[in-house]
């Protein structure tokens, strides 16, 4: 964060129209991009028009994992978390979920910056304690597995990234 605020080479938002390069920043892990390059993408950018920071596309070349995440973040209104089994055994997802939260408690004045989509069925035993306190605190969507299901799911997600 501080890298960030110091003037680096990282695309800044404007403070004063507090207006952010991204509407959200998507956290997911790696074997859950079929998902996100496709119907996240497709859905949310291409038909509604919100802007999203994906870390295959929008990441900065030359600048380490750690700086860009927290660009990332700071540069977006919201986090999207997709929450998997995959995602929990990420060391990189866990520092962007610590980073959202973070984002949240000290530079937003608790604003809930962070959204949980749980893209599958996961055991609250299987939640790290951190992060099961935001899952119990906090709203989240789950992904639907039918097709009335999805078009409820995908309008309220698009509601609350708007």
């Amino acid at each position: 964060m501080v890298k960030i605020r110091s003037g680096s080479k990282i695309p800044q938002f404007d403070e004063d129209e507090n207006e952010y390069i991204y509407d959200a920043f998507v956290s997911y892990a790696d074997e859950d991009r079929s998902f996100v390059h496709t119907q996240l993408l497709q859905t949310l950018e291409k038909e509604n028009g919100i802007r999203l920071c994906l870390h295959k596309r929008n990441f900065l070349p030359g600048n380490d994992i750690a700086t860009n995440i927290t660009s990332a973040i700071h540069n977006s209104r919201k986090t999207i978390v997709i929450m998997t089994y995959h995602y929990l055994k990420s060391y990189w997802c866990m520092f962007e979920f610590n980073m959202a939260r973070m984002e949240c408690i000290y530079e937003r004045n608790n604003e809930n910056v962070l959204f949980l989509v749980v893209f599958e069925h996961i055991f609250a035993r299987d939640f790290p304690l951190h992060i099961l306190e935001v899952v119990q605190s906090q709203s989240y969507i789950e992904f639907p597995n039918d097709e009335q299901g999805d078009v409820v799911f995908w309008r309220q997600l698009v509601t609350a990234l708007k």
